[in-house]
């Protein structure tokens, strides 16, 4: 087998590359209690941010529990008191739990109570939704 020599400029130049494809590191993570959002800030000046009440797990805590967020790395989110983590790429892609809560949360928006029912009718009353150009 052929030895292959590594020079200090070539892994200088690797080093580099690797740095630029890494793409954006997660610097700082807090959440906005007036938006109630989980903030997360990276290293190219973007900020991500998300629902806290969207998150499995994270629904009913208080602000004083939500700002206790830390970063995992350069990966995950994670709150030692309520014992929830996530990971930062699956929440940019939109999982905010599991399969169970997603078809929850979906469902939820499409109940039929009859407080929904009424709010509807009387809504429809002032002549609805308006019409789309």
């Amino acid at each position: 087998m052929d030895q292959f020599r590594l020079t200090k400029h070539a892994y200088r130049r690797a080093t580099e590359r690797g740095e630029r494809a890494r793409g954006a590191v997660p610097v700082g993570v807090g959440f906005d209690e007036a938006s109630g959002r989980i903030v997360i800030d990276f290293d190219n000046g973007t900020t991500f941010l998300v629902p806290a009440e969207r998150l499995q797990g994270l629904q009913g805590a208080s602000a004083a529990q939500l700002n206790e967020v830390q970063l995992l790395g350069e990966t995950g989110l994670h709150w030692e008191s309520l014992d929830v983590d996530f990971t930062i790429e699956g929440l940019m892609r939109g999982l905010l739990g599991t399969a169970h809560f997603m078809e929850a949360q979906r469902r939820g928006g499409r109940s039929r109570s009859d407080a929904k029912i009424a709010a509807s009718r009387a809504n429809g009353a002032k002549g609805g939704r308006p019409r789309r150009v």
